[in-house]
């Protein structure tokens, strides 16, 4: 879990969305939630949309302007921040999340959702009692592998990191996760290797 963030907390509001996948700005400059974290959106009908984190990035707003150096040699790091506090309303933290299911008032369903969550809802980080009833079921993590934004080997390792710790680290659903990539890539030994070692918590 990222520092200082905790699990259900509004971390974000949509600021595009689509059938594969939303953007939303952080409200906290810096501090998007940690790649392969859960993330969800509840929509008007109480209807939990459920995607993983992909992509996070710091930027001005305006995309034709570049940010420049302000450090000097005695003002750098953090004290760049104190010295132009207009920074923090000129700059903003954004992130990407990856659509992998929806829970309704029945059941979770494990694939891309009939509608992309709506613009402007607020997201929020994944508690970890949610984390573990969506992973219960591993068939979403063929979503990540389309992933664009990242090398989706990454990602399906950092993902399975994440919800590993959530899970109070159960060795018994971690065999199941590697068992499933191995699954999905048995026709890929060496991301399947980069995969498998980055989710080893002995590595």
């Amino acid at each position: 879990m990222s520092e200082g963030i905790a699990a259900g907390e509004r971390i974000g509001e949509i600021i595009e969305t689509g059938t594969v996948a939303f953007v939303a700005e952080s409200f906290a400059l810096h501090r998007p939630p940690a790649l392969g974290q859960m993330v969800y959106v509840t929509t008007a009908d109480r209807t939990h949309v459920y995607g993983v984190v992909c992509h996070g990035t710091t930027a001005s707003p305006d995309p034709g302007r570049r940010a420049v150096r302000r450090s000097t040699d005695g003002v750098y790091d953090e004290e760049v921040y104190r010295e132009h506090p207009q920074l923090r309303h000129t700059l903003h933290t954004v992130f990407t999340a990856r659509l992998v299911g929806y829970s309704d008032q029945e059941r979770i369903h494990r694939h891309l959702p009939p509608q992309p969550p709506p613009l402007h809802y607020s997201v929020h980080l994944c508690p970890p009692s949610e984390v573990k009833a969506f992973t219960e079921r591993l068939i979403y993590l063929r979503l990540l592998w389309e992933a664009t934004e990242v090398p989706p080997e990454q990602l399906l390792a950092a993902h399975i990191r994440e919800a590993y710790r959530a899970r109070d680290a159960d060795r018994a659903w971690l065999t199941r996760a590697a068992r499933e990539v191995a699954g999905m890539l048995k026709n890929d030994y060496e991301r399947l290797l980069v995969v498998l070692y980055n989710i080893d918590p002995d590595a």
